[in-house]
């Protein structure tokens, strides 16, 4: 499973993207983060380190 992440609540404050160990997320038009889903690699590290809790597995 991969994460998703609940765009109606990411502030784009971007801490996602630096723990992300594969790189496979990335920044939207509109400043929020999306997440590739066939590159992730299910690891949790975004998930912990999001401090609006906005991301979840799928």
């Amino acid at each position: 499973m991969s994460r998703r992440i609940s765009k109606s609540d990411c502030v784009g404050c971007g801490t996602c993207v630096r723990v992300c160990i594969v790189g496979c997320i990335t920044e939207d038009k509109d400043k929020k983060r999306i997440i590739t889903e066939s590159a992730c690699v299910d690891c949790g590290a975004c998930q912990l380190a999001c401090p609006k809790k906005c991301i979840s597995q799928k």
